[in-house]
C-alpha cells in the first residue's frame, strides 16, 4: 500500500510533527484481533499508532486476558517502525475519549486517522436481553462511537482531505440483539460525519467484515461460515486491514460516506 506521506500532488499530509501521521485505534486489546492487524497493517504503511484495551472486558468473555498482549503488540508496532502508545480506557466512561485524544497527542501528536474496532458484544437475544446489558452495549458501541468521532472533528486541524474516520460494524442481530442494534446506530453517526465535517476534509466510512473468526468461534460455526462464502474460507484480520489501510492511504480519499461489505460475499 502506498506511504501515507504520498499524496497524488506530491506533498506531504499533516503529521503528528514528525514523518508519520498518527492513527488512533480503538479496541486493541488481543493479538489475533481485528484491532491488532489493522494496527500492523498501518505501521507497515508509515503511520504512528495509539491504541487502546480495556482488560476487564477481555476478563469476562469466554477467551479470558491474553497474557502480555499489550506488550506484544507494542512491540511488533515498533518493529514495523511505529511510535505507539498504548491506552487502557473503559468506553463506558463518557469521559475516556476526551482523555484517549489528550494521552494520543501528548505521546505522539495530533490524530490524522480515527478506527474504531472497539465493541461490547454479549449473545441474548428479544427475549433474554437485560436492561443493564443493552445499555451497555448501547453506551460502548454507539454513545462512545459518537463521542470519539466528536473529539476527533474538534481537534483535527490536518490538511483538507487528510482525516480519516473508520468504523467497524455488524448486521448480525438475531440472538445478538444489542450488540446488532448498536452497531445500526454506529453506522448512522459515524456516516453522518461525512457530511458534517466536509469543511474538515474528514472522509469517513463503515466497514462490515463479516464473521471474522479471532477466537470466538465454535467448529461448528466455522463450518457454517465457510459455507455462506463463495470464496469457501473465513475472513480474517487481514483482510480488514488490507482495506483500512486503503481507505487511509492518499489513494481512498474519495471512497467517503460508504457502508462497506468485506466479507468475501458472505450471506
Amino acid at each position: 500500500m502506498a506511504n501515507p506521506g504520498q499524496r497524488p500532488d506530491g506533498t506531504p499530509p499533516a503529521t503528528s510533527g514528525g514523518s508519520r501521521p498518527t492513527a488512533l485505534i480503538t479496541g486493541v486489546g488481543r493479538t489475533t484481533g481485528i484491532g491488532a492487524g489493522i494496527a500492523s497493517q498501518l505501521a507497515a504503511s508509515g503511520w504512528d499508532i495509539a491504541f487502546t484495551f480495556w482488560t476487564a472486558y477481555d476478563e469476562r468473555m469466554s477467551w479470558g486476558i491474553e497474557a502480555a498482549a499489550t506488550d506484544a503488540i507494542a512491540q511488533a508496532l515498533t518493529a514495523r517502525g511505529a511510535a505507539v502508545s498504548a491506552i487502557e480506557a473503559d468506553l463506558t466512561d463518557t469521559t475516556a475519549p476526551t482523555a484517549i485524544y489528550d494521552e494520543a497527542e501528548r505521546k505522539l501528536g495530533p490524530v490524522t486517522a480515527l478506527v474504531m474496532c472497539h465493541c461490547e458484544s454479549v449473545d441474548s437475544g428479544l427475549l433474554d436481553t437485560t436492561v443493564e446489558s443493552f445499555d451497555r452495549h448501547f453506551a460502548v458501541n454507539a454513545r462512545a462511537t459518537w463521542l470519539l468521532i466528536r473529539e476527533h472533528g474538534r481537534r483535527f486541524r490536518g490538511r483538507h482531505g487528510d482525516g480519516r474516520i473508520i468504523a467497524l460494524t455488524s448486521d448480525h442481530t438475531v440472538g445478538n440483539l444489542p450488540y446488532g442494534a448498536s452497531k445500526g446506530a454506529l453506522d448512522r453517526i459515524t456516516l453522518a460525519a461525512a457530511h458534517e465535517f466536509a469543511h474538515l476534509g474528514i472522509s469517513s466510512n463503515v466497514i462490515n467484515p463479516g464473521p471474522v473468526d479471532t477466537g470466538w468461534m465454535t467448529e461448528a460455526g466455522r463450518a457454517g461460515c465457510i459455507r455462506q462464502t463463495p470464496l469457501g474460507r473465513l475472513s480474517t484480520p487481514q483482510d480488514t486491514a488490507y482495506l483500512v489501510d486503503f481507505l487511509c492511504s492518499p489513494q481512498g480519499q474519495w471512497i467517503n460516506g460508504q457502508l462497506l461489505f468485506s466479507n468475501g460475499g458472505f450471506a
